[in-house]
């Protein structure tokens, strides 16, 4: 399955464990905020979590993205950048909301996001702020999850919001490979996929 989403829009999708999704920058300056819920509604995608387990303060490959419940949501298989944003939290997307009304969600439920393909970094102030790193990603990078259950995927295509650059749409190839492997994970990760593999089993 093959979907564009333009820029300034968003779209959701329910995702079968095994299967593959694909991202691809249609723009420089892209960025797809992604929000993920297990498909029965008690796993939510955990930042805090997913990155004091695994010693990050960003999404890279390798790297598990836990649910609040200590379960695997999905993988991070693959990714032409090295960094994605998870600090901005649940910025104010309309569109995001938008989509999750769709399916019975409300504003209480725009919890913590990724923002794949936007990097931001410690500014040089005296406050530490957060600043938007320009020029990160380029049309045609990629980031491929893995599902590890059932789940919904909300994508959003809305600048980031530190960035004052146009927005840019994202495709989203879904698949459904025989077999992926398990990157290398830390082992709070693979303790994570084994409780969620034994749970859906």
């Amino acid at each position: 399955m093959n979907h564009e989403i333009p820029g300034d829009a968003a779209w959701s999708v329910p995702v079968r464990a095994g299967r593959t999704v694909t991202l691809t920058a249609l723009a420089d300056g892209a960025n797809a905020t992604v929000l993920i819920i297990g498909a029965d509604r008690l796993d939510r995608l955990n930042i805090p979590d997913t990155l004091k387990s695994q010693m990050s303060a960003r999404i890279k490959p390798g790297m598990v993205l836990m649910s609040d419940r200590g379960l695997a949501l999905a993988t991070v298989i693959a990714s032409t950048l090295d960094w994605h944003d998870c600090l901005t939290g649940a910025l104010p997307d309309r569109l995001l909301l938008l989509e999750l009304t769709k399916h019975g969600f409300g504003e209480a439920d725009l919890h913590g996001c990724i923002h794949f393909f936007s990097k931001v970094a410690v500014a040089d102030d005296p406050r530490a702020s957060l600043a938007y790193v320009p020029d990160h990603a380029h049309a045609g990078d990629t980031v491929t999850l893995r599902a590890d259950q059932d789940l919904l995927i909300f994508v959003s295509t809305a600048p980031h919001a530190l960035s004052d650059g146009p927005a840019a749409g994202v495709a989203v190839q879904l698949e459904s490979p025989s077999h992926v492997e398990d990157p290398v994970l830390r082992e709070e990760a693979v303790r994570a996929l084994r409780l969620t593999r034994e749970l859906i089993a």
